[in-house]
């Protein structure tokens, strides 16, 4: 588990509950995934696409939700009708892929082609903001 020890980074203990949950959930390596920065161009700001390897899934077996701070994306296959296999490499399965996403972060799109699916994260532009505590005086 991940661990906050300074003295700096206070109230980030939730934070370390979600890196806790996230890395649990992702231990298990299917289905392999990219992530990958697409730079902005004049029509579009910057993005963060993750790209998953979804054969054989079909469009209504797959979800994507955004949960408490969460991307998570869950396949759900079932076999339509017994068969009787000689060989069985390719399994009906289920997934789950869980992402933390950072404060602002929105799902701008998700495409499924060619057993890819494909989701694109818009990153929000920064904006400084400095906010000035009066200090009270007191005898």
């Amino acid at each position: 588990m991940l661990t906050i020890n300074s003295p700096f980074l206070l109230g980030f203990e939730e934070f370390e509950r979600m890196v806790d949950r996230v890395t649990r959930a992702s231990s298990d390596g299917y289905p392999p995934y990219n992530i990958e920065r697409v730079a902005k161009t004049d029509a579009e700001p910057e993005r963060l696409r993750i790209t998953l390897a979804v054969a054989g899934f079909m469009r209504e077996q797959l979800e994507v939700t955004v949960e408490e701070g969460q991307l998570v994306i869950r396949g759900r296959q079932q076999d339509e009708k017994p068969r009787d296999f000689l060989h069985r490499g390719i399994a009906a399965r289920q997934f789950q892929r869980v992402f933390l996403l950072a404060e602002g972060m929105r799902v701008a799109t998700a495409d499924l082609a060619h057993g890819l699916l494909t989701v694109d994260l818009v990153r929000p532009e920064p904006s400084r903001v400095v906010k000035k505590i009066d200090i009270m005086m007191r005898d």
